[in-house]
Protein backbone atom coordinates (compact mmCIF):
# COMPACT_ATOMS: atom_id res chain seq x y z
CA UNK A 1 0.00 0.00 0.00
CA UNK A 2 1.28 3.20 -1.05
CA UNK A 3 0.39 6.99 -0.79
CA UNK A 4 2.05 9.65 -3.26
CA UNK A 5 1.69 13.08 -2.67
CA UNK A 6 -1.87 12.71 -1.07
CA UNK A 7 -3.77 16.29 -0.11
CA UNK A 8 -6.95 16.38 1.35
CA UNK A 9 -8.77 19.68 2.75
CA UNK A 10 -11.86 20.40 4.54
CA UNK A 11 -13.55 23.88 4.10
CA UNK A 12 -10.79 25.40 2.55
CA UNK A 13 -8.66 23.90 5.86
CA UNK A 14 -6.09 21.60 4.61
CA UNK A 15 -5.69 18.59 7.10
CA UNK A 16 -2.99 16.46 4.88
CA UNK A 17 -0.62 17.59 2.53
CA UNK A 18 1.83 16.27 -0.19
CA UNK A 19 1.77 12.96 1.95
CA UNK A 20 3.88 9.95 0.89
CA UNK A 21 3.48 6.77 2.59
CA UNK A 22 4.59 3.30 1.87
CA UNK A 23 2.26 0.46 4.53
CA UNK A 24 3.81 -3.09 4.49
CA UNK A 25 1.75 -5.87 3.85
CA UNK A 26 1.69 -7.28 7.40
CA UNK A 27 2.99 -6.34 10.94
CA UNK A 28 1.99 -3.26 12.73
CA UNK A 29 2.17 0.74 11.95
CA UNK A 30 0.38 3.51 14.34
CA UNK A 31 -0.67 7.31 12.85
CA UNK A 32 0.05 9.21 16.30
CA UNK A 33 -0.64 12.68 16.75
CA UNK A 34 -2.50 15.46 18.12
CA UNK A 35 -6.69 15.93 17.47
CA UNK A 36 -7.21 17.40 14.51
CA UNK A 37 -4.44 16.51 12.26
CA UNK A 38 -5.05 13.98 10.13
CA UNK A 39 -5.13 10.88 11.48
CA UNK A 40 -8.67 9.52 10.97
CA UNK A 41 -8.79 11.05 7.60
CA UNK A 42 -6.08 9.37 6.41
CA UNK A 43 -7.44 6.04 8.10
CA UNK A 44 -10.56 6.97 5.49
CA UNK A 45 -8.39 7.68 2.42
CA UNK A 46 -6.67 4.04 2.64
CA UNK A 47 -9.87 2.06 3.51
CA UNK A 48 -11.42 4.04 0.33
CA UNK A 49 -13.99 6.06 2.77
CA UNK A 50 -12.58 9.35 0.95
CA UNK A 51 -10.80 10.58 -1.85
CA UNK A 52 -7.51 12.74 -1.84
CA UNK A 53 -8.04 16.22 -3.31
CA UNK A 54 -4.72 15.50 -4.73
CA UNK A 55 -2.33 12.54 -5.25
CA UNK A 56 -2.66 8.73 -5.19
CA UNK A 57 -3.85 6.12 -2.88
CA UNK A 58 -2.69 2.91 -4.31
CA UNK A 59 -4.30 -1.13 -2.42
CA UNK A 60 -3.52 -4.05 -3.93
CA UNK A 61 -6.56 -5.14 -5.68
CA UNK A 62 -8.85 -7.58 -3.33
CA UNK A 63 -7.25 -5.95 -0.25
CA UNK A 64 -9.80 -6.93 2.56
CA UNK A 65 -10.42 -4.59 5.43
CA UNK A 66 -11.98 -4.52 8.95
CA UNK A 67 -12.30 -1.47 10.70
CA UNK A 68 -12.94 -0.03 14.29
CA UNK A 69 -13.72 3.39 14.15
CA UNK A 70 -14.28 6.05 16.72
CA UNK A 71 -17.94 5.75 16.84
CA UNK A 72 -19.10 2.22 17.28
CA UNK A 73 -21.37 1.70 14.08
CA UNK A 74 -23.48 -0.89 15.29
CA UNK A 75 -26.26 -1.45 13.91
CA UNK A 76 -29.35 -0.70 16.72
CA UNK A 77 -32.11 -3.29 15.21
CA UNK A 78 -29.45 -6.24 15.85
CA UNK A 79 -28.32 -7.42 19.05
CA UNK A 80 -24.78 -7.62 19.95
CA UNK A 81 -24.50 -10.97 18.71
CA UNK A 82 -26.82 -10.06 15.01
CA UNK A 83 -23.53 -7.00 15.10
CA UNK A 84 -20.66 -9.87 15.25
CA UNK A 85 -22.11 -12.29 12.92
CA UNK A 86 -22.28 -9.09 10.66
CA UNK A 87 -18.49 -10.65 9.92
CA UNK A 88 -19.44 -13.23 7.98
CA UNK A 89 -20.40 -17.18 8.04
CA UNK A 90 -18.29 -19.59 10.85
CA UNK A 91 -18.22 -16.44 13.20
CA UNK A 92 -18.42 -17.85 16.86
CA UNK A 93 -19.82 -14.15 18.37
CA UNK A 94 -20.09 -16.10 21.81
CA UNK A 95 -16.71 -16.71 22.07
CA UNK A 96 -16.07 -13.17 20.96
CA UNK A 97 -18.30 -11.24 23.56
CA UNK A 98 -16.12 -13.68 26.30
CA UNK A 99 -13.02 -12.30 24.78
CA UNK A 100 -13.94 -8.77 25.49
CA UNK A 101 -15.90 -9.94 28.60
CA UNK A 102 -19.03 -9.07 27.53
CA UNK A 103 -20.21 -12.69 28.26
CA UNK A 104 -23.86 -11.73 28.79
CA UNK A 105 -24.12 -9.32 26.35
CA UNK A 106 -25.43 -11.54 23.45
CA UNK A 107 -28.89 -10.44 23.74
CA UNK A 108 -28.96 -7.13 24.68
CA UNK A 109 -29.08 -4.40 21.55
CA UNK A 110 -26.93 -1.24 21.21
CA UNK A 111 -29.39 0.78 23.41
CA UNK A 112 -28.99 -1.38 26.57
CA UNK A 113 -25.18 -1.50 26.82
CA UNK A 114 -23.38 0.97 27.54
CA UNK A 115 -20.86 3.16 25.97
CA UNK A 116 -17.57 0.83 27.09
CA UNK A 117 -19.83 -2.33 25.84
CA UNK A 118 -20.62 -0.55 22.64
CA UNK A 119 -17.03 0.17 22.00
CA UNK A 120 -15.89 -3.37 23.00
CA UNK A 121 -18.67 -5.28 20.84
CA UNK A 122 -17.42 -3.06 17.84
CA UNK A 123 -14.30 -3.95 18.43
CA UNK A 124 -15.05 -7.89 18.68
CA UNK A 125 -15.99 -7.49 15.48
CA UNK A 126 -12.90 -5.85 13.57
CA UNK A 127 -11.21 -8.34 14.87
CA UNK A 128 -13.34 -11.52 14.45
CA UNK A 129 -14.06 -10.06 10.70
CA UNK A 130 -11.27 -11.86 8.25
CA UNK A 131 -9.49 -8.99 6.04
CA UNK A 132 -5.65 -8.10 5.43
CA UNK A 133 -6.10 -4.99 7.16
CA UNK A 134 -6.86 -4.23 11.03
CA UNK A 135 -7.92 -0.74 11.03
CA UNK A 136 -8.37 0.62 14.57
CA UNK A 137 -9.24 4.02 15.55
CA UNK A 138 -8.47 4.73 18.89
CA UNK A 139 -9.82 1.13 20.01
CA UNK A 140 -9.75 1.78 24.21
CA UNK A 141 -11.02 4.91 24.20
CA UNK A 142 -13.23 5.38 27.03
CA UNK A 143 -12.58 2.50 28.75
CA UNK A 144 -10.99 1.81 32.34
CA UNK A 145 -7.39 1.19 32.38
CA UNK A 146 -7.86 -2.39 33.14
CA UNK A 147 -10.49 -3.14 30.43
CA UNK A 148 -8.66 -1.14 28.07
CA UNK A 149 -5.45 -3.19 29.12
CA UNK A 150 -7.40 -6.35 28.37
CA UNK A 151 -8.68 -5.48 25.08
CA UNK A 152 -4.64 -4.49 24.46
CA UNK A 153 -3.39 -7.83 24.54
CA UNK A 154 -6.80 -9.43 22.89
CA UNK A 155 -5.39 -6.87 19.84
CA UNK A 156 -2.38 -8.44 19.90
CA UNK A 157 -2.72 -11.66 20.13
CA UNK A 158 -5.68 -11.06 17.06
CA UNK A 159 -3.74 -9.00 14.34
CA UNK A 160 -1.80 -12.32 13.17
CA UNK A 161 -0.73 -12.44 9.68
CA UNK A 162 -2.39 -8.97 8.99
CA UNK A 163 -1.50 -5.03 9.14
CA UNK A 164 -2.31 -3.47 12.24
CA UNK A 165 -2.91 0.32 11.93
CA UNK A 166 -3.54 1.78 14.82
CA UNK A 167 -4.63 5.50 15.47
CA UNK A 168 -4.07 6.84 19.19
CA UNK A 169 -2.56 9.33 21.08
CA UNK A 170 -1.37 7.21 24.16
CA UNK A 171 2.28 6.18 22.45
CA UNK A 172 2.34 3.29 24.87
CA UNK A 173 -0.01 2.03 23.40
CA UNK A 174 1.58 1.90 19.84
CA UNK A 175 4.85 0.52 21.85
CA UNK A 176 3.01 -2.47 23.30
CA UNK A 177 1.88 -3.48 19.83
CA UNK A 178 4.93 -3.31 18.27
CA UNK A 179 4.07 -0.40 16.23
CA UNK A 180 6.69 1.40 13.86
CA UNK A 181 5.03 5.44 14.71
CA UNK A 182 4.02 7.39 11.76
CA UNK A 183 3.99 11.17 13.72
CA UNK A 184 1.62 13.89 12.39
CA UNK A 185 2.44 17.62 13.03
CA UNK A 186 -0.65 19.48 13.73
CA UNK A 187 -0.17 21.94 11.17
CA UNK A 188 -1.80 19.69 8.45
CA UNK A 189 1.80 19.09 6.77
CA UNK A 190 2.82 15.45 5.82
CA UNK A 191 3.51 13.00 8.50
Amino acid sequence: MTLENVSRSFDGRKVLHDVNLTLPDKGAVCFFGPSGCGKTTLLRLICGLDKPDAGKVHIPQGTRFSCHFQEDRLLPWYTAEENLRLTGEGIDAEAWLNKVLLPDAAGLYPDELSGGMRRRVSLARALAHPSDVLVLDEPVRELDEATADKMLELIAQSVGNRLLILVTHDRSQAERLGCRVVEFPLDGGAP
